[in-house]
């Protein structure tokens, strides 16, 4: 079996159709078919059921789909593994972030890690909190910024990430140090999609304090519901590690009870692959950066402290 044609497999599924998925392998169309043909042909099925210009996973296809992918990712470990003996120091890496991790943490972290190791290509995969987990699991990152809990990876912490509330500068709950979220029960609210991890945190709180939110907006972009809330249309819920413009708002720790929402992050892994030696540096130098420099440090520091998790490596 040829691991091009199971690459040229998962890339369609990936992308969506053959046309795209062409593009990313570099053949043509015609080319890419005629792989998938030669794939189903020594498989003994069918894959995809072509309905016009459109191809849908047979059920055959979708159970091979979980085979194919593991294989890439064990395909792909073998030679990194074989190229860190070899070297120890060069070599691709690829990063699962959520797009505020990488605007606020990853981008005064880059250019210090590639200046110290420049044999090392770094691909930054952008995704939801909710979804990184996941992305982790099928190793299409070998390294995931996300909230701790889940029990499948191993990690080192990060920094506390704390639900916050944006308001408007003359708001009533501006004039509080911290926001009870049963203080939240009449208000108009502007939250994140559910692929946001915090999006989760709020939910759950909300529940716990048996409050029904009155959600105006749900948006996948903090910087959209943040400057909502600057004008006075609704309070937005984002995680600390948010962007916040200087004027205009204020920013202030959600809790309930006292107890502040959130989850601490981590740099997590999966256990069952192998980890190549620049990855564990990138990893324990972002812990140290991440130590005296973190998204929301000092807008959380009236805020009970989160929960230390035991680190799960």
């Amino acid at each position: 079996m040829n691991l091009r044609h199971l690459r040229a497999f998962t890339a369609i599924v990936e992308l969506g159709g053959f046309a795209r998925a062409a593009a990313r392998v570099n053949l043509s169309q015609p080319a890419l078919s005629r792989q998938i043909r030669v794939l189903e042909a020594d498989l003994g099925v069918r894959l995809f059921d072509r309905v016009g210009r459109r191809a849908r996973l047979t059920p055959e296809g979708e159970d091979l789909l979980r085979r194919a992918r593991r294989l890439i990712v064990e395909a792909d470990s073998l030679g990194e593994r074989a190229r860190s003996l070899k070297t120890g120091e060069s070599g691709i890496l690829r990063i699962g972030a959520t797009p505020q991790v990488i605007e606020n943490l990853l981008c005064g972290f880059l250019p210090h890690y590639l200046r110290r190791h420049p044999g090392v290509e770094v691909e930054l995969v952008e995704d939801g909190g909710a979804r990184l987990p996941e992305r982790l699991e099928r190793g299409d990152v070998q390294l995931a910024c996300m909230s701790a809990g889940d029990t499948r990876f191993e990690g080192r912490l990060l920094a506390p990430m704390h639900a916050m509330a944006v308001l408007g500068e003359g708001h009533r709950l501006a004039r509080k140090a911290i926001v009870e979220i049963a203080a939240l029960a009449e208000e108009r609210l502007l939250v994140l999609r559910a692929e946001f991890a915090s999006r989760a945190w709020f939910d759950a709180a909300c529940e716990i304090a048996h409050i029904r939110p009155r959600v105006l907006l749900q948006s996948a972009a903090p910087s959209t519901i943040i400057a909502l809330a600057a004008t006075g249309y609704g309070i937005a819920i984002v995680p600390s590690n948010a962007r916040f413009p200087q004027s205009g708002v204020r920013v202030r720790p959600l809790v309930h009870r006292g107890e502040s929402i959130g989850r601490w992050a981590i740099v997590a892994w999966h256990p069952g692959r192998f980890l190549p030696t620049y990855a564990k540096h990138f990893a324990a130098e972002l812990v140290a950066h991440a130590r005296h420099t973190y998204p929301g440090r000092e807008l959380t520091r009236r805020a009970p402290p989160l929960r230390r998790p035991r680190e799960p490596a």
